[in-house]
């Protein structure tokens, strides 16, 4: 079922709540870099994604790969609003044998394709499962979400220029540009430059989009599901910590859960 605008601006309220809920609960986790992707997330689930609630594990499903797996909360918060996770679920938090572990594991969460981890693994797992749908002869698709900072990692290019060289039509790539990595401003690190032209001239096809426009959002995401000559990369220009002002384009929120105090005011903000 393809949710409307209105629809989808109501369930990425709900997720950022979560999102703040479940990271306040553990007293860690990073809510910067899931409350930058989490329109995206949605836009994605909520439109172009083929897979089913009640068989997390059905074969034909799409893909999504979540490389920057720190952000585990956002796909939680997802998962949950699909009705896939319970609230007991995503409110265990971090917490010793809870089924929604710190970072993203497909061992233990149902609907989750990828154990994240080490940053810049992402794309490569994705192109072997596009290569493998392609084998396979099915149409699915393989949707990977890259964080900007992750781009640093050489293993990401490999990939990009791999996706080209073996046609991968069907690989989806999002990049949320948020501009904030682990220890500050990505271009206090190490600067990465237009990263629409570096993915055009490894033979993909691209567009930029604003990461926050739903509306946009989803009209990108439909182009790129229905492109079909070359793998696919939208760069979204994103604001970490988006829709909590104190978090917004704040560093110290990549991995810090917000005080009882803080999430006070959050749930004020998104209610």
């Amino acid at each position: 079922m393809r949710l409307s605008l209105d629809e989808l601006t109501e369930m990425a309220r709900k997720c950022r709540k979560d999102i703040v809920r479940m990271t306040n609960a553990a007293g860690s986790g990073h809510p910067g870099g899931s409350l930058s992707a989490i329109d995206l997330m949605v836009a994605l689930y909520g439109t172009n994604l083929s897979f089913r609630v009640d068989e997390p594990e059905w074969e034909d499903r799409d893909r999504f790969i979540l490389s920057k797996g720190h952000a585990s909360p956002a796909m939680y918060a997802v998962l949950h609003q699909m009705g896939i996770l319970a609230e007991s679920d995503i409110m265990s938090f971090r917490k010793l044998g809870s089924i929604c572990q710190g970072h993203v594991d497909m061992r233990w969460t149902a609907g989750v394709d990828f154990s994240g981890g080490s940053l810049g693994m992402g794309m490569s797992f994705g192109l072997g499962c596009a290569i493998a749908a392609k084998m396979d002869g099915s149409n699915r698709l393989v949707w990977v979400m890259v964080g900007d900072g992750e781009t640093q990692e050489g293993q990401v290019w490999e990939a990009a220029m791999a996706a080209s060289h073996h046609n991968a039509t069907n690989l989806k790539v999002i990049i949320d540009r948020n501009g904030i990595q682990n220890d500050s401003f990505i271009d206090a690190q190490m600067e990465i430059g237009d990263i629409a032209a570096k993915f055009s001239s490894f033979g993909w096809d691209v567009k930029e989009v604003d990461g926050h426009d739903l509306a946009s959002v989803v009209g990108v995401i439909d182009w790129a599901a229905n492109t079909q000559e070359r793998p696919v990369a939208i760069v979204a220009n994103t604001i970490k910590g988006k829709g909590v002002s104190f978090m917004e384009n704040n560093p110290a929120f990549h991995g810090k859960a917000p005080t009882d105090e803080e999430l006070g005011l959050a749930l004020e903000e998104l209610a």
